[in-house]
């Protein structure tokens, strides 16, 4: 991401205060400290020489009230670099042009002055971070360089050389709180050394850092360089980068590098202590000075940033200490005594300070409450909630965990689920907790024993499951193949997912009466919350091969649905009751209380899976982001009832007897509560421009042409008005009222396109798209010592497709981002 600098004027940030005034809607209360001016007021403020950034208010408007939250977080740390924030109230009979079209609402105006020197997309500052970042670097851009390339950075380098130095920073991306933390040195730091910025990763492998994920700051020491021909050298600086952490990097840059005393250790202070840094004496003789001096030089370049470096004479001193010390350390913390080591070598000093530092930052987590930055927070929300509930304690002890050793003998006596997870991944670590809360909620309840196996330890274990992505799942029962786990990362899914595998899958139903108890509900009463529908398939005695189909497919949706099989010498009893030809399979729908018949002639067990798993859709249903992917796949337009809360009960009505009566199977008909779901406001938007009033009925035709349709507002949704609107719209007698791009949305980067790994995978199985569970067919079974799974039909990257599942939350967010950039979704 290459931002756009703007003038090469220089800009003294010193003097130079700065007003950040919104283009925003006024939604919520909690921005109602902003100050806000009429047009005519807030241009007769405008100072020469002074900063503003301007966008002005549209009323009834709340689609940016996220965004005037975090502006209203931002007021006060822009106060204290001079810059103030502000709104300014369209919604009067002053004209002017920044209170135009709806686009303008979505965009930010910096001026100096009166002139105009930069627009920023409203979406780019998405925080309170972001804002103050973009605002410092828009402004500081004579003070801070942005490169892009290995030359550039070459250039800058010869061109400093002898004359300053440079702080070199690589950040992800702009607007992150490493990019603010680096804009806030730059405003105090960058009139005495340059600044330099990007956030090209392949300048930071040139460099030839190992941790290049994170963002990272190095001190280029060229002032000293008077060779041309000779590299600047370089410091990194190993902490996180945050404001202070910077502050207190580049002060132990500015001090001395190695410093020669003759006093008592105790005494002595420097600006490292003063910055909580410790000090490393090297006690040196007169008869050795040349030499400990030499390897005092040493050190101080190994310690740098991490602990100041001094030359202790000791012939000079008066106080007594150890003959055989060599090395003196003081820690920062007032009052602690100094230690006089024998330490005889570099590496063992450089060690010694490292391993102190370790500690101390250990004990600072541990006594601070205050959450810091981390390194991960913007681009993956599952790092961030790890991050966040890094110091929650699990009670791992309600799963056992699993070794080399231990695992065999574990998972062949006993039925076992094992999750199988990496300590290092963030979403291993995320979905450990939902685990531990499965565990939680059987305790006392189940004879299945929970297990774990940290595959960063047990790498050879992992490999011989034939795991390959974190994390996994697998339930393992004595005699049969291990099933893996293909749900969604949450602890009610896979709760659902344990629950149903209780069962055989299909269930063998021995009697009509028993047949009646498993359809109402009354046979696995404690299961029907988990699964929607009972399938129930019937057979004669004789259909040995349709019976094998069923049974395949009643296996493969184990866990997922319940099954039962029913097939003794009065089946027709049952098949002359619900009037279906054998053979058959009879769905129970609990809710509904209704019973649904389906043919299964000539059908093979893919085809059933298919089948039972659309049947196992609701007809009706409120979209939520779990459940869209699926409706999706169906391939039909979206008829989607926008409703500002719950569902009107007799629009309801109309539309389940539209479906009773078929005129909606060319369709897919649901509804999207906006209370729930937010973002539904923007989708609106997107549709219409303009918020229109609720309730609102449209059709949108996702998957071929992107027409959206909107039912007439001057009418009342009954059964009667839908059926005359849908017969014209399919005879094309009513026009669209948007068409969306044709263009595709992309992640940010190749590594987060999720929906592209899903298809990747599910084109291989094309009947296998939606179950979410996967029975292991393939096993040695013979292989009792080591279970293992080799199948190559479930090859597929099922970790690939857990990345969607676990990335649901951002759904939603996701679709506003892609309306933000003309893309064709919902």
């Amino acid at each position: 991401m290459q931002p756009q600098l703007m003038m090469s004027s220089s800009f003294s940030v010193l003097r130079v205060g700065i007003s950040f005034v919104m283009m925003c809607i006024f939604y919520m209360s909690a921005v109602d400290s902003l100050p806000e001016l009429s047009p005519q007021k807030f241009f007769s403020t405008l100072q020469p020489g002074k900063a503003t950034l301007a966008y002005f208010c549209q009323a009834d408007s709340p689609s940016t009230s996220v965004f005037l939250e975090e502006l209203n977080e931002a007021d006060k740390p822009l106060q204290d670099y001079g810059i103030s924030v502000t709104k300014v109230n369209c919604v009067t009979e002053e004209t002017s042009r920044y209170c135009g079209s709806e686009k303008n609402v979505m965009k930010a105006y910096l001026f100096r002055g009166h002139i105009l020197l930069r627009e920023f997309p409203t979406d780019t500052l998405f925080d309170v971070d972001a804002i103050v970042a973009h605002v410092l670097f828009a402004l500081l851009f004579n003070e801070v360089k942005y490169i892009t390339t290995l030359g550039d950075l070459q250039n800058t380098e010869n061109a400093l050389k002898g004359k300053a130095n440079i702080a070199f920073s690589y950040v992800r991306a702009i607007g992150t709180p490493e990019h603010r933390a680096v804009m806030e040195a730059a405003f105090v730091y960058g009139t005495t050394y340059q600044f330099v910025l990007t956030t090209e990763i392949a300048l930071l492998e040139s460099i030839g850092t190992e941790d290049i994920e994170y963002a990272h700051l190095y001190f280029f020491h060229c002032k000293p360089v008077l060779d041309l021909t000779q590299q600047c050298r370089r410091t990194l600086m190993e902490q996180s980068l945050t404001t202070l952490n910077i502050h207190r990097f580049i002060k132990t840059m500015e001090a001395p590098l190695l410093t020669e005393v003759a006093e008592d250790p105790q005494q002595v202070s420097t600006v490292h202590l003063q910055l909580g840094l410790p000090l490393v004496f090297i006690v040196s003789q007169q008869a050795t000075y040349e030499a400990d001096r030499t390897t005092a030089e040493w050190v101080a370049w190994r310690l740098l940033g991490k602990a100041g470096v001094l030359l202790l004479l000791r012939d000079s001193l008066e106080v007594d200490f150890p003959q055989n010390a060599n090395v003196v350390f003081k820690r920062a913390e007032e009052g602690v005594p100094v230690e006089f080591l024998v330490l005889n070598n570099i590496d063992l000093i450089v060690s010694r300070v490292e391993s102190s530092m370790h500690i101390e930052e250990m004990h600072e987590d541990e006594d601070n409450d205050i959450e810091g930055p981390d390194m991960d927070i913007q681009d993956d929300e599952v790092a961030e909630t790890v991050y966040r509930d890094r110091k929650r304690q699990l009670p791992l002890e309600l799963t056992v965990e699993l070794t080399e050793e231990t695992f065999n003998a574990t998972v062949t006596a006993s039925d076992s689920i094992v999750l199988f997870y990496a300590g290092w991944q963030a979403v291993s670590m995320a979905f450990l907790q939902s685990y531990i809360d499965v565990a939680i909620k059987l305790k006392g309840t189940s004879t299945m024993l929970l297990t774990r196996v940290n595959c960063a330890d047990w790498s050879h274990v992992c490999a011989k499951q034939n795991v390959t992505e974190f994390p996994v799942v697998k339930m393992y029962r004595e005699g049969e193949n291990p099933v893996s786990y293909a749900g969604m990362l949450g602890t009610e899914d896979l709760l659902k997912f344990i629950k149903l595998n209780r069962i055989s899958c299909p269930v063998n139903i021995t009697s009509v009466q028993e047949a009646e108890e498993y359809l109402s509900g009354k046979l696995h009463k404690d299961l029907i919350s988990y699964s929607s529908v009972s399938v129930l398939g019937l057979f004669s005695p004789t259909m040995t091969t349709a019976k094998e189909e069923f049974t395949e497919a009643g296996n493969y949706l184990k866990g997922c649905v319940i099954t039962g099989i029913y097939s003794e010498e009065d089946v027709l009893t049952l098949s002359n009751k619900y009037a279906v030809t054998l053979p058959a399979l009879l769905l129970a729908r609990h809710k509904e209380g209704k019973i649904e018949s389906i043919s299964l002639a000539n059908v093979h067990a893919q085809e059933i899976v298919q089948i039972i798993t659309n049947a196992s859709l609701e007809i009706f249903p409120e979209i939520t982001v779990e459940n869209l992917p699926t409706y999706l796949r169906l391939q039909k337009p979206l008829l989607i009832l926008f409703s500002d809360g719950s569902i009107n009960p007799q629009h309801k009505k109309a539309m389940l007897m539209l479906l009773k009566e078929k005129h909606l199977d060319s369709l897919t008909p649901c509804w999207l509560n906006l209370k729930n779901t937010p973002v539904g406001r923007g989708i609106l938007q997107a549709y219409f421009d303009t918020l229109p009033p609720l309730p609102l009925l449209a059709v949108v035709n996702l998957h071929s042409g992107g027409q959206v349709f909107a039912f007439p507002s001057d009418q009342a949704i009954t059964e009667q008005n839908l059926l005359l609107w849908l017969k014209k719209l399919e005879a094309g007698l009513e026009s669209h009222i948007k068409i969306l791009p044709a263009q595709k949305w992309k992640p940010p980067l190749p590594a987060y396109d999720f929906l592209s790994m899903m298809d990747a995978a599910t084109s291989q199985h094309p009947t296998r798209k939606v179950p979410e569970c996967i029975k292991e067919t393939d096993v040695q079974e013979n292989d009792k010592e080591q279970p293992e799974d080799k199948s190559a039909i479930r090859n597929e990257p099922t970790g690939t497709l857990r990345k969607k599942h676990w990335n649901r939350s951002n759904w939603f967010e996701e679709a506003k981002k892609q309306f933000r950039h003309d893309n064709k979704e919902l």
